[in-house]
């Protein structure tokens, strides 16, 4: 589990890691390139590809695509079994626990198998928890699933322990791509204190600010992608940072 370990090293060291998430059908294939060099210039860690929904080959043209201007681990992170790929170097294996969709919490995975045993990615088991931020996400709507609601914090807590017991790897806190707010710091907190494996962080992160108050909670690993979507100054902001969390 390399790439696993990295992040539980770095947990050890008190550094901390960011996930620039790139969706296969947004990205086009000629704007990797300086897409790339300035993710390759700010304090990205690693580099996550998926969507919610996503037509079959974007996923692997965009993937070999990256790794031809950058070193760092690409990790899949995929809405469906279509966006597998060998290309890349991982891929989170996400459960919907916050659902009760059975083919987002285990149908989609015996799916997956027989094709995930024709690469070498190293296949880590998420816990993924939608939690709810003020409008219908696209996972919401893919999944047909509900998301739980931030005001109930004793279930985010139980579910993301229960993905824990349950053998998780990870534990991914989702507000949703485009969410109109990121997680409240005292929801991660929270989880934190009561998970023993690492946490995730995704969805309406915006600003140096947001993304500061994600880490100061306990956030492991940060995910920002609409931001840079919509902005890619934002970069700029990170590069600011890095001698504070790298």
């Amino acid at each position: 589990m390399k790439y696993y370990n990295t992040i539980l090293k770095t947990i050890k060291t008190h550094k901390k890691n960011l996930a620039v998430l790139i969706d296969p059908d947004k990205m086009k294939i000629n704007s990797v390139s300086n897409f790339i060099e300035k993710v390759n210039q700010s304090i990205a860690t690693h580099i996550f590809v998926g969507g919610s929904e996503v037509n079959e080959g974007l996923t692997e043209a965009l993937v070999i695509e990256i790794k031809k201007h950058s070193t760092l681990p690409i990790i899949l992170f995929p809405g469906d079994i279509i966006q597998i790929t060998d290309q890349a170097d991982g891929i989170l294996f996400l459960s919907l626990i916050s659902g009760r969709n059975p083919d987002y919490l285990i149908g989609k995975h015996v799916e997956a198998v027989s094709k995930l045993a024709k690469t070498d990615l190293e296949i880590i088991p998420t816990g993924y928890l939608l939690i709810e931020n003020g409008k219908e996400t696209a996972v919401q709507r893919v999944s047909e699933t509900k998301p739980i609601s931030r005001n109930a914090i004793e279930t985010i807590k139980d579910t993301a322990k229960a993905g824990e017991l349950l053998g998780m790897k990870l534990i991914y806190l989702e507000a949703g791509s485009g969410a109109t707010h990121a997680i409240e710091p005292h929801i991660i907190s929270e989880v934190k204190q009561k998970i023993n494996i690492p946490l995730i962080v995704g969805g309406g992160i915006r600003t140096k600010t947001e993304l500061e108050s994600a880490y100061n909670a306990g956030a492991d690993l940060v995910v920002i992608g609409t931001a840079f979507e919509d902005d890619e100054t934002f970069f700029d902001d990170l590069k600011k940072i890095t001698k504070t969390y790298n």
